[in-house]
């Protein structure tokens, strides 16, 4: 994630500035500036024609009684790809409208998903609480002796009492103390 963070911050921009100086050498300053009016005005409206069919399909698929997993994928992808349009340079620029064309919006939901599911992982195995969860779907629980706490966790043996005839407190009833038996 530090990686990530670094590159987001330092790298890329020198990246769009070398970038910047590249194409306005090729093709002239004028022409460079022209050339990123131009796709910004045109992310803009990409933008706003994607949003407003994002925001369509959320309302559609809150209105059938679905859940909308696609459609917000889609919204935070447009948002992301407007936000990644409205930083200056063809680099980001390029990555903006990977994020809010439509036939590219799936491939990188895809990615966007397989990213998430893998932090999320790490997330959970770096827990203190990892055993309580396992990958395979199994019970988090056992009774087995010896059977593996919770890293750092304070294991506490006994014994669960039940007294049926103990009801809850709501219901009028007394509840009897178990402690005693």
């Amino acid at each position: 994630m530090r990686l990530l963070l670094f590159l987001a911050f330092l790298a890329v921009p020198v990246l769009e500035i070398w970038l910047l100086f590249q194409v306005g050498s090729a093709i002239g300053g004028w022409a460079t500036v022209a050339l990123l009016v131009v796709g910004a005005a045109l992310g803009s409206w990409i933008v706003r024609r994607e949003g407003r069919r994002a925001w369509h399909g959320l309302q559609e698929s809150l209105r059938s009684g679905r859940m909308p997993e696609r459609e917000l994928g889609d919204s935070g992808l447009v948002l992301a790809g407007g936000a990644l349009l409205l930083v200056p340079g063809f680099l980001t620029d390029v990555l903006g409208l990977l994020c809010v064309l439509p036939f590219t919006r799936p491939s990188m939901r895809r990615l966007a998903a397989w990213f998430f599911d893998r932090r999320l992982q790490r997330m959970a195995e770096a827990s203190p609480y990892a055993n309580l969860f396992p990958p395979s779907g199994g019970a988090p629980y056992t009774d087995e002796p010896g059977a593996a706490a919770p890293r750092g966790a304070k294991v506490v043996h006994g014994e669960v009492l039940r007294d049926d005839r103990a009801t809850s407190p709501e219901h009028g009833e007394i509840v009897r103390d178990n402690r005693d038996a």
